[in-house]
């Protein structure tokens, strides 16, 4: 029984913490957009493309060179989490635990648990995720005891 609350107790965060994920990941997006665009506005402005303009900057030194870099990680890292973003934006909250590869980001979902106060889950989603939680805990702790068990009887009285 224990074993069962636990899980429940467990397991019923999730809907809420994957909706503050998407809601934190929604604002990095945006913020690494704008700042994307920015980058690529500035080498239009210079007639060219954003691959010849992160060139020129890793030319001007050792600050461009670190500059030039960043800004790709930056680009890479907008990249991944707009798709992201795509695949999950749309996505209920079981199939966002069935898609759980998506909340990969290790940055974000530790800024996303800092802040995360559980709560009571009185969605349906939220119920579903608590009777699973439920399910799993007690046949885990059952299956510790079973294994705790047989460990203690082969061994025998002392």
């Amino acid at each position: 029984m224990a074993g069962g609350l636990a899980g429940a107790a467990a397991l019923s965060q999730f809907p809420e913490f994957s909706q503050q994920y998407l809601q934190r990941m929604a604002g990095h997006v945006e913020e690494l957009t704008r700042f994307v665009e920015a980058f690529d506005a500035d080498a239009a402005a210079l007639g060219v493309s954003r691959e010849q303009a992160l060139t020129d900057l890793a030319q001007g030194g050792a600050i461009g060179a670190e500059r030039a870099e960043t800004m790709r990680q930056t680009m890479i890292r907008q990249a991944r989490l707009s798709a992201a973003l795509q695949d999950l934006r749309g996505a209920g909250p079981f199939t966002r635990a069935y898609r759980a590869s998506a909340f990969t980001d290790t940055e974000l979902a530790r800024a996303t648990l800092k802040d995360f106060k559980p709560a009571m889950p009185l969605t349906f989603e939220g119920l579903v995720f608590g009777a699973v939680g439920f399910v799993a805990g007690m046949l885990a702790l059952s299956g510790i005891s079973a294994m705790l068990g047989r460990a203690l009887r082969r061994r025998g009285p002392a």
